[in-house]
């Protein structure tokens, strides 16, 4: 099941259970996890980009490693809702790991990039270090806000 609804996508779920965060870019995947009692979203890894079945073999072993019980996956829309090119690969992405036999969300991801370079620059975190871990940090706020919204803070 694939939805955009933050209440489908709990009815579809455990209650509670790991799950992973995934900011798709072009080139990265920042990958984030959550508690099983869904109150805490942290980064975990940035892929690097190579073919996607290399790339969905090391999402399968996060997944499998933590016992991941449903998937968020950032949806880049335009300011406007609309879908982007990069909201249509992100969907695209969701309908290949669907496999995985998981329920998962597709989260408006918009300004989860910014937000997260805010974040690492107010901890003083050099531009190198930033660079390696970005995408990770977004997937932890796409993540975050979606665990928000499944814990009931934003109904």
């Amino acid at each position: 099941m694939i939805t955009t609804r933050a209440p489908e996508f709990r009815d579809a779920l455990p209650a509670g259970g790991v799950l992973i965060g995934l900011d798709p870019g072009t080139k990265t995947i920042g990958l984030a996890l959550c508690d099983a009692g869904w109150r805490f979203a942290t980064p975990d890894k940035t892929i690097v980009r190579r073919k996607f079945l290399d790339d969905k073999a090391h999402i399968a072993t996060v997944i499998a490693a933590r016992q991941v019980v449903g998937m968020v996956i950032g949806l880049p829309l335009n300011m406007d809702g609309s879908d982007s090119p990069r909201a249509q690969s992100a969907r695209a992405m969701a309908r290949n790991l669907a496999d995985f036999g998981l329920p998962v969300l597709m989260w408006d991801e918009r300004w989860s990039t910014k937000a997260a370079e805010r974040a690492m620059i107010d901890l003083d975190m050099s531009r190198a270090r930033r660079a390696e871990r970005i995408d990770a940090h977004a997937a932890a706020l796409i993540l975050q806000g979606a665990i928000d919204a499944l814990s009931g803070a934003l109904f």
